[in-house]
């Protein structure tokens, strides 16, 4: 049973404390609807208290639609809602529309936890999901952190995202809301196939399955849960390593460390000053590391976001540019 199996990922993960107030992001879509009732039905048990946000992207002409269907949601299980609306391709000028959006949706969620004091943030990720994430990783490349997946808990910007359905199956969702006789907005966009996952999910995927592996999803999930305990520990042992965070790396202390944990404390270096690792590649720090053995003194690599490495005598010096 779907309850059953969410129940045990809350506690297995320790997703959900009594007596936590909880932001439930609903776009409306299947997933993030049965995440919903399926906290709703938590709800005394736990000692939750539910609070609906939900996003307008305005992607679609009739996206106001999603709202509105929400809006009945929170009406239906008289639970308090907060919604906003922002126009997406206009921001999207700036930059990739997927990482703005992404962007956006985690700052609106982000605000109305603020707003009403949340303790936690949660998200309708599913099995099916996770085993997308990992693949799609896959054939673009990735290291450890790209391969542990979606995380069923995790912290941003000082907010825990939280994920109850990562175990869970969109088959189930779907069956989970049909016996409820819940019909959820479907987004046409998903059947789109300009889009990378879109294909993946709906050609490669299925002939994974079909021709391969029948268990392919959950390969890749179980894949993903053991990399993340894996890079959980490398993690910690970097950052151990580095005992307080500054602007330049001792090059003789560094040269002392594996090279597993070289690299992350890059990852972390570079995390810290930028925000986040996003489009840092591995050949990024593959010229970090020619930078460091093969380069003269005040050589510099210039990354993404606008960060610079410069070679020092004694250590390497990030900065913004």
């Amino acid at each position: 049973m779907i309850l059953d199996k969410v129940k045990k990922t809350i506690k297995k993960y320790n997703l959900i404390q009594k007596g936590d107030k909880i932001v439930v992001a609903v776009s409306g879509g299947p997933d993030s609807v049965a995440l919903l009732y399926l906290l709703y039905s938590l709800r005394k048990d736990l000692k939750i208290t539910l609070h609906i946000a939900h996003l307008d992207h305005s992607l679609r002409k009739d996206s106001y639609k999603d709202r509105e269907f929400v809006e009945g949601l929170a009406q239906r299980l008289k639970l308090p809602i907060t919604t906003s609306q922002i126009n997406v391709k206009e921001l999207a000028k700036k930059g990739s529309l997927e990482e703005i959006a992404r962007n956006a949706r985690l700052g609106f969620l982000f605000r109305v936890a603020q707003g009403i004091k949340a303790d936690k943030i949660a998200l309708g990720h599913s099995i099916d999901d996770q085993a997308e994430t990992v693949l799609m990783r896959i054939l673009r490349g990735t290291g450890l952190y790209g391969l542990a997946g979606i995380l069923p808990k995790r912290n941003i910007a000082g907010y825990q995202i939280i994920r109850p359905l990562i175990e869970v199956k969109r088959k189930e969702i779907e069956a989970f809301l049909k016996r409820k006789k819940i019909k959820p907005r479907l987004d046409a966009s998903n059947l789109e196939e300009i889009y990378f996952r879109n294909k993946l999910r709906n050609r490669l995927l299925p002939l994974l399955e079909t021709q391969y592996s029948r268990n392919i999803k959950e390969i890749l999930s179980n894949m993903a849960e053991s990399v993340g305990l894996d890079y959980d520990y490398l993690y910690t042992k970097a950052s151990y390593s580095m005992k307080r965070f500054e602007r330049r790396i001792n090059l003789e202390k560094f040269s002392r460390l594996h090279p597993a944990l070289q690299r992350l404390v890059l990852r972390i270096t570079i995390a810290k000053i930028k925000g986040d690792t996003r489009r840092l590649t591995f050949q990024h720090i593959k010229e970090i590391e020619d930078l460091i053995l093969n380069r003269p003194v005040n050589s510099i690599v210039d990354l993404p976001k606008g960060v610079s490495v410069v070679k020092r005598n004694r250590y390497l010096s990030f900065y913004h540019r």
